[in-house]
């Protein structure tokens, strides 16, 4: 090719590639991205009817966004199995741990574009009590982030506020909301102020594993609102509201929505046997999140599927959407590469990746479908939830469920591989 011509290859790639950047998401037909709608419409339905029917979920919602065009979006089922409420397109989804890439992570991928925030300091120099703690006070913000410091998975605070006899204490449990009692973990249920302290005291004291290898612990995540408050000298969800949500006209994003009188529908999540004893909706699935009253950066967010997209196809864009820029392109490069493939830890900064070699696997063995690029990435989350963009294909994947109804123990979205099943139709349904 002449230098010329290829000069101005280069030139129309990027203009078309900025370009595609500037776009919000907007609505189009899979035949417009060359993409086989009676093949995925075909093959989605069959995939999800077999869930419902083997009670993988009750009912679930998906929307898909190829090129900006989003090019399927449907509602299924049920929100319980007495098949009383459908699945609206607009339904608010407990998002579990999708939280984490959606609630902390935007805010520490901004103050990190902005030079506040090193990955490679110390955790300690913006958390002062692990200064003290010599299995932490060297332990980088890389490692924490990418499940290689060593922490605990999850340390379960629900033991904390019963007695051995089975009943609450007081001390920490009351009924009726005051100064000392203003955080609501469920109807009638206000837990003491300073319970955070006692959740962050522990943290910090639990032991850290000598071992540096991949370990997922969301244990760090319960302290980033603190963290980001710190340091922004802003409230946690204001900050993420006035920064992302609100711009990005993502309304449905946040915690606590039952304090927000949303017209939406809010997908119930367990029926609660042991801690609230009833159904769970409008308020987080989540133990520990629920203790530190339904603000926490490991759970607490609810949010539709289409405000996830949005927000997900930002992500994609490298740090833009619909012209405006949220967080810096060298930023979000970095924190949705592996950092550790060296110790088989497949995970980004925050952000969950495809297993290492996963193109070469099957769809039982393969996270997510074999076919996303190495350069995808997402999360999942306990409720039943997942998102995904790959912006090498431009493709953005969320899948909703409630699969914990009526209890968790539900668990065929797995045994079934449910959510890379779905995910793998769209890939093979892209025309050569």
């Amino acid at each position: 090719m002449p230098k010329h011509k290829y000069t101005l290859f280069v030139i129309i790639f990027i203009s078309s590639f900025t370009i595609s950047q500037n776009k919000k998401l907007s609505y189009g037909n899979p035949s417009e991205v060359n993409i086989d709608s009676l093949y995925i419409h075909t093959k989605v339905d069959s995939i999800i009817n077999l869930g419902i029917q083997k009670e993988a979920f009750p009912g679930a919602r998906i929307l898909v966004a190829k090129n900006h065009k989003i090019i399927f979006d449907k509602a299924y089922g049920y929100h319980t199995y007495d098949s009383l409420q459908k699945v609206n397109l607009d339904d608010i989804y407990d998002l579990a741990s999708v939280t984490k890439i959606i609630g902390p992570l935007p805010a520490l991928m901004k103050l990190h574009s902005e030079g506040k925030l090193d990955l490679d300091n110390p955790f300690s120099d913006y958390w002062k009590p692990w200064k003290k703690r010599k299995d932490k006070k060297d332990l980088t913000i890389r490692e924490v982030l990418a499940h290689q410091a060593g922490l605990n998975p999850y340390i379960v605070f629900l033991n904390e506020v019963y007695k051995k006899n089975g009943k609450l204490k007081k001390r920490f449990i009351k009924k009726k909301a005051s100064k000392r009692f203003k955080n609501e973990a469920y109807d009638s249920f206000f837990v003491k102020n300073r319970f955070k302290n006692k959740v962050f005291r522990q943290i910090n004291r639990y032991k850290v594993s000598d071992i540096k290898k991949y370990k997922y612990s969301g244990l760090s995540f319960l302290i980033y609102p603190d963290l980001i408050s710190q340091i922004t000298k802003k409230r946690y969800t204001n900050y993420l509201q006035k920064n992302f949500y609100s711009p990005i006209d993502a309304n449905t994003l946040g915690y606590r929505p039952k304090d927000k009188n949303f017209k939406n529908f809010i997908v119930p999540t367990e029926i609660d046997t042991i801690f609230r004893k009833g159904l769970t909706k409008n308020w987080v699935h989540d133990e520990n999140a629920a203790l530190l009253g339904g603000i926490s950066g490991n759970a607490g967010l609810f949010g539709t599927a289409l405000d996830l997209a949005k927000v997900m196809q930002m992500y994609a864009n490298y740090g833009i959407y619909d012209g405006k820029r949220y967080i810096s392109e060298n930023t979000l490069r970095e924190f949705t590469k592996i950092q550790y493939p060296e110790n088989e830890n497949r995970r980004g900064l925050g952000f969950d990746k495809p297993m290492i070699g996963n193109s070469k696997l099957s769809i039982k063995e393969a996270y997510p479908a074999p076919e996303v690029s190495p350069e995808s990435f997402g999360h999942s989350g306990f409720t039943g939830t997942f998102v995904w963009a790959d912006p090498k294909n431009d493709l953005i994947f969320i899948f909703l469920s409630n699969r914990v109804y009526p209890n968790r123990n539900h668990r065929n979205i797995y045994n079934l591989n449910i959510r890379p099943k779905l995910q793998q139709v769209f890939y093979k349904a892209i025309k050569d």
